[in-house]
């Protein structure tokens, strides 16, 4: 800071607020951002988590946002091996669907539109040999097999904030912006902490809107805006027991021209989503309607041999996606690209509102915000996340395996699935959970499946969680393995560690 004033204020802790305030600080710009709940609590979290072209916009032209989203696939996996990595997805040839010829052309176009590498190209199945048919309907018999990548989503968006905060950004969860206003040549913001209700006045150059469904109210807030910029959709995705045991996805047609997916998910599980619907309610209180999972049931028993029904079901969740409203007459039709925006007239602080946008161009979407901030506070160093991994990512990205391996050598008295999971979630900074444990009661209080207090410890110290929630569904998956009794020993033990009520140090 100069002066007590920060160069950017951010609003919003989701993949875009953590991106750009990574980006920024790494280029030398002092920043403060407020999530007013969980880092990635809203959009962020419900994703299909894929890092992927989007085959399907190519239908609706939208060349350059795929060719951009190819292109980012392997850089993404080299930044962060241990929680993005490559996954094939099988395509079954529906006779009522698409014609073969045209999803081998957009196929074509996919493999070599956005100069793919180290990702395998799309060979074709015959579906009546290979196991991939083996969950199927008989009547499937070919189908195109290609690649994209899977990533835990959560988890990306908080390293990128682990990663800000320890270059030197400053990152409040569990804060909301109470006020903004212009006032002698700075933005004043308001601030409130949720849990202690105290507030604070945060000066700063330039202010950076990254408040994904909320994008619009905050613009309305802080500059009285009226403009209605972004189309809510709401995405629905079920998880079901596991389905295959085959370590590929499949990417399934629906008859209304949609497409879904069911892809392995934590080990036991199958995920199968998503859906496209306007939204009108308030984002916070979205939740998968009774439809939705007729949808999404009917839609997978179309191809799977065995129906999948609602007694399947362990879990679903549902997020809005805030895509700039382009007009298009259907959800599924509407942009996945983003658009950045300017308020403010010449001279007066500028607010710079993010609209739209998919998690894999998150980098790419910071770059560009990057460019538009220099053009305000002037250039402080040159684009650098493409070549710089994220914590725990520092290790080769076809290493994983070697690194579970290493893992288990130094640490034998953990399970194959624990030390595994340890390494999937955090890589070489699972280290860091383990310590000098010599032993499994080392690690302190077992909450229920393999969570214990060293890793609980490690995520309220490092990666502000402060609510179960928040260790449970997005630091983490063991919310689908943890009795009650488990989840509220959590409860108990994060509220009752010391300096929990008052903040992190982290923070």
């Amino acid at each position: 800071m100069t002066d007590g004033v920060y160069d950017i204020f951010i609003a919003g802790g989701g993949i875009n607020g953590c991106g750009i305030a990574r980006d920024a600080v790494g280029r030398g710009f002092s920043v403060f951002l407020a999530e007013m709940k969980d880092l990635a609590s809203g959009t962020s979290s419900g994703s299909t988590k894929l890092i992927h072209g989007g085959l399907r916009y190519l239908e609706h032209y939208e060349f350059r946002l795929v060719r951009e989203a190819l292109m980012e696939r392997e850089v993404l996996w080299g930044m962060a091996p241990h929680i993005i990595w490559p996954l094939r997805f099988v395509l079954p040839l529906h006779k009522a669907m698409r014609p073969a010829w045209l999803i081998r052309l957009g196929l074509f176009l996919y493999d070599y539109l956005g100069g793919r590498k180290a990702l395998p190209p799309t060979r074709t199945l015959n579906l009546e040999t290979d196991p991939a048919g083996g969950p199927l309907k008989p009547g499937f018999r070919k189908a195109f097999e290609y690649s994209d990548c899977w990533v835990n989503d959560a988890r990306l968006v908080a390293l990128n904030a682990r990663d800000a905060a320890d270059r030197g950004a400053v990152i409040k969860t569990r804060t909301k912006v109470v006020s903004a206003r212009r006032e002698g040549g700075f933005w004043s913001v308001v601030t409130e902490d949720v849990h202690t209700g105290h507030t604070e006045t945060i000066s700063a150059r330039l202010f950076v809107n990254a408040a994904g469904p909320w994008v619009d109210k905050l613009l309305q807030n802080a500059a009285g805006s009226n403009a209605s910029n972004v189309r809510l959709v709401q995405g629905s995705h079920i998880v079901i027991r596991k389905k295959f045991s085959d370590s590929r996805a499949y990417f399934f047609q629906n008859n209304d021209g949609r497409i879904f997916f069911a892809i392995p998910y934590e080990e036991d599980f199958t995920l199968i989503g998503t859906t496209d619907q306007d939204y009108k309610g308030d984002p916070q209180d979205v939740k998968i309607t009774d439809a939705e999972i007729d949808y999404l049931c009917a839609g997978a028993s179309e191809y799977f041999a065995e129906p999948v029904t609602r007694a399947d079901m362990v879990w679903s969740y549902s997020g809005v996606r805030p895509l700039y409203d382009d007009g298009a007459s259907k959800a599924q039709e509407a942009t996945r690209d983003y658009v950045l925006k300017a308020d403010g007239a010449a001279g007066e602080p500028q607010l710079l509102n993010v609209f739209g946008g998919k998690i894999t161009t998150y980098r790419r979407l910071a770059e560009s915000m990057l460019e538009k901030i220099e053009d305000v506070l002037g250039s402080r160093g040159k684009p650098w996340t493409a070549g710089a991994t994220l914590p725990g990512g520092d290790f080769d990205k076809q290493g994983f395996e070697g690194l579970v391996a290493k893992f288990r050598r130094e640490f034998p008295f953990l399970s194959e699935a624990h030390s595994r999971r340890l390494v999937r979630l955090y890589g070489t900074r699972a280290w860091r959970i383990v310590g000098k444990a010599k032993s499994f009661t080392d690690l302190g209080q077992l909450f229920g499946g393999d969570l214990t207090e060293a890793e609980v410890a490690y995520l309220m110290a490092n990666e502000w969680a402060l609510e179960a929630e928040d260790v449970l569904w997005r630091r983490t998956k063991l919310g689908l393995k943890l009795e009650a009794n488990g989840r509220q020993a959590l409860e108990e033990f994060m509220k009752g560690r010391p300096g929990a009520d008052a903040r992190l140090a982290a923070q």
